[in-house]
């Protein structure tokens, strides 16, 4: 029973897991980015308007704003230690595209590719956690 006046402790490990849980839901943003500029890559790529030849940069493109984008909002919404909340979420993207892979191929190997994706989706969470973190503001005296 609540009691007025009162509030109740929170559990010491309810902090870290609200904040596993928003890199993993920025996780599954930048998994949506990430699908939607491969899409419209596609897209272009179909009509005609890019060679077949800029896929490879294309993929890691997506990466990047994938987890530029995720990371991003992971930040924001965790509010605290903005780097390590970006890099987590390009790690979670890497590991769901690395999922979707195993689970549509027979393999996946990192030698085709694979290391070209976790340091652009490494490098976008990280450019993530350098923006979004909040400057403090001066007191004036």
């Amino acid at each position: 029973m609540k009691q007025k006046g009162k509030r109740q402790a929170e559990h010491p490990a309810s902090g870290w897991l609200n904040a596993m849980c928003e890199v993993l839901k920025g996780g599954v943003v930048a998994l949506a980015v990430t699908l939607l500029v491969l899409l419209a890559g596609a897209c272009l790529i179909s009509a005609g308007i890019l060679s077949e030849s800029a896929m490879g940069g294309l993929v890691t493109a997506s990466c990047v704003i994938g987890a530029l984008l995720g990371g991003l909002l992971a930040v924001r919404w965790v509010g605290s230690k903005p780097l390590p909340v970006g890099l987590g979420t390009g790690a979670i993207l890497f590991l769901l595209l690395l999922s979707i892979g195993l689970l549509l191929y027979d393999e996946a190997s990192l030698a085709q590719g694979g290391v070209r994706l976790a340091l652009a989706c490494a490098c976008g969470g990280a450019l993530a956690g350098v923006l979004g973190s909040r400057k403090k503001k001066r007191k004036k005296k």
